[in-house]
């Protein structure tokens, strides 16, 4: 995986209950629970600069495995000197042969924002995923919470991507609650006056890993991060988007790039997205 460079290497832990672990998994090559909770020091050891972790709420104690995130949080940040580049917070959700009802240790919408909440004040260095598995309602409520990242037109199906599957064929892993294209989930966005950013600059750059964290702990982050959230906006309504959406983004990037507090960086940007009006892309910080 480092040889392929990968971005992120992300392994969700499911529950840190060790009794509950070996009984969700009696079997197989995540049956040994010390080799699945020790994954992450590996591909660190091995020289992944940056992981990202989570459990499925819902398995066990909501409050149990919070506190489990929240240590293996601190035990990276002690043993690797770099804390996870993501948490996700998945719980469990209705699929093809699974009720969440039959689980006890469900938890509700406003547990669930607690457990958002909290995780952005204890770990706020961290990106916080949430994906379509929860619905539009849930995803705006933890938006404003702390959560910074979310998928959009997403499938769960083996190879849903290349051939969408027959309901007799059915192999996804849990039913999209929020089933928006890309485009509506980017409109969705700005008209609630968030920058959708599809930015990788910090991969391609070299900023990972503790270089990564020393940035975003001292806040200097912010100096690449709204320039280049900006720019990807714009490569994206270019290219992609329709012209409800277009007309929001352009909005949206003429009022926030004169928040750039760094008066040469607010030059660049404007000149690179006048350049990006003529064809060209892939400028970064």
């Amino acid at each position: 995986l480092k040889d392929a460079e990968i971005g992120t290497y992300i392994l969700f832990q499911e529950t840190y209950n060790k009794k509950s672990y070996e009984e969700l998994h009696p079997t197989g090559p995540k049956h040994d629970y010390a080799y699945h909770t020790e994954a992450m020091d590996r591909a660190m050891e091995a020289g992944i600069d940056d992981v990202g972790i989570g459990v499925l709420f819902g398995l066990n104690m909501y409050r149990y495995d919070f506190v489990g995130l929240l240590m293996h949080a601190e035990h990276l940040e002690a043993a690797m000197g770099c804390g996870p580049h993501t948490v996700s917070v998945p719980r469990i959700r209705p699929a093809d042969d699974i009720d969440p009802e039959n689980f006890s240790n469900s938890i509700s919408d406003d547990i669930f924002a607690k457990i958002v909440a909290v995780l952005r004040i204890a770990v706020p260095y961290t990106g916080m995923i949430v994906s379509t598995r929860e619905s539009q309602k849930t995803r705006e409520r933890v938006l404003e919470l702390g959560v910074s990242q979310i998928s959009g037109g997403s499938s769960t199906s083996v190879g849903g991507y290349v051939e969408k599957e027959t309901e007799e064929d059915n192999s996804a892993q849990f039913e999209v609650s929020d089933s928006r294209t890309l485009d509506e989930i980017v409109n969705w966005l700005l008209s609630m006056d968030f920058i959708p950013s599809f930015c990788t600059a910090c991969y391609r750059e070299g900023r990972t890993g503790d270089r990564f964290m020393s940035l975003v702990k001292s806040g200097q982050i912010a100096n690449c991060c709204a320039p280049n959230a900006l720019m990807t906006l714009k490569e994206y309504l270019e290219d992609y988007a329709s012209p409800d959406t277009k007309v929001k983004g352009e909005a949206m990037i003429a009022k926030e790039v004169e928040k750039v507090p760094n008066p040469k960086v607010k030059e660049i940007v404007k000149e690179h997205l006048f350049e990006m009006n003529e064809g060209k892309r892939d400028f970064r910080f």
